[in-house]
């Protein structure tokens, strides 16, 4: 049973209706560059977890200014993202010889009543191992670190649910199948039905309407006092990778509450670190001469010897220059200073 579209088959014609309630905006062979510039134009699957707060890669701020063009036009170069674009192929043909049927890139669809409601299809299923082929739907292909496991013992994770559903709303499909490589040799499959999820459906359409109205209002969403701040320190990076110049923040008491709040929680680690460091003393005389000590008959704590690779930079630019010129370069950097008047102020 083929499992990708045969050779010399037509691709369909951008505008064409390629699923009930889905028009093709592009091909799945058009240009990565061309696709990421097309997909401005609406929300996606993974724009539409990062509005809701439960993706990895973003948030409702990083998804406005990449629509409204505020980040650079650029995908995920990331190891992690190559080898799940190199091996979607292979697990969407196990998918479809596992569940003797036949699948088929789109390429980026677009809901025909809702044109900014978008999703891009890793493979429509031609033959649909339910209800004797006779449903709509597609399958979404994952590839996810082992330790992520647990995110789908009882389902598939939140942040795929959030996808899939979006993607059967934009496409009008009953369901969408799901396949997930787990830590490189650890295959499942699941089953996305809308009728168990007509209530979210709702919530994703609505939550999506208005973050699409914020983008085209050029309105920037106020996040959660929550938001992952290891994405927004991402975002502010790549929206202002080269700063230069002052900023009058006099007026802007919320940006001086901020100060004060890094320059308390720096002094807590401090204190953190100096206790942690008195704690460690009292540990290493209790052991003595000893690498651990257990409590009633069980281990309690132990020295473990560790290693790691070390460079000597000097050394090697005296001793192999060319080598040291070819792997060593300067990274610039940017580290947080607050002047000594401003830390005194706050008894830093």
């Amino acid at each position: 049973m083929t499992t990708t579209a045969q050779a010399g088959a037509k691709a369909p014609a951008a505008g064409r209706r390629v699923t009930p309630t889905g028009r093709l905006i592009l091909p799945a062979d058009a240009d990565r560059d061309v696709w990421l510039r097309a997909r401005r134009a609406g929300l996606g699957s993974s724009d539409i977890a990062a509005v809701l707060g439960i993706s990895r890669y973003g948030n409702a701020l990083s998804v406005y200014h990449d629509k409204t063009g505020g980040l650079p036009l650029e995908s995920d170069d990331s190891e992690p993202a190559l080898w799940g674009r190199i091996d979607e192929e292979g697990i969407a043909r196990e998918w479809a010889r596992r569940n003797r049927s036949t699948v088929r890139r789109v390429g980026l669809v677009a809901n025909i009543d809702r044109p900014w409601q978008m999703c891009t299809l890793d493979r429509r299923v031609l033959e649909c191992p339910l209800a004797d082929g006779r449903e709509k739907c597609a399958v979404e292909i994952k590839c996810r670190d082992k330790m992520k496991a647990g995110q789908f013992r009882k389902g598939v994770a939140d942040d795929v649910l959030v996808q899939t559903l979006w993607q059967a709303d934009v496409c009008g499909f009953d369901h969408i199948h799901v396949a997930v490589r787990l830590g490189g040799n650890d295959y499942r499959q699941f089953v996305v039905r809308v009728a168990d999820h007509a209530e979210l459906i709702a919530d994703l359409r609505e939550a999506g309407a208005r973050a699409w109205q914020q983008i085209t209002d050029r309105r920037p969403p106020v996040l959660a006092h929550d938001a992952d701040p290891d994405v927004l320190l991402d975002l502010y990076e790549r929206l202002h990778p080269d700063r230069a110049g002052v900023v009058d923040i006099t007026r802007d008491v919320d940006t001086q509450d901020a100060v004060a709040d890094y320059l308390d929680a720096h002094a807590d680690y401090a204190a953190a670190e100096k206790r942690k460091k008195a704690a460690k003393a009292r540990i290493l005389a209790g052991l003595g001469g000893a690498g651990a000590a257990t409590v009633l008959d069980q281990l309690f704590v132990s020295l473990d010897e560790t290693s790691r690779e070390h460079c000597d930079v000097k050394r090697l630019a005296e001793r192999w220059p060319e080598a040291y010129a070819d792997c060593v370069e300067d990274r610039v950097s940017r580290r947080l200073n607050i002047p000594r008047t401003v830390r005194e102020e706050h008894n830093v």
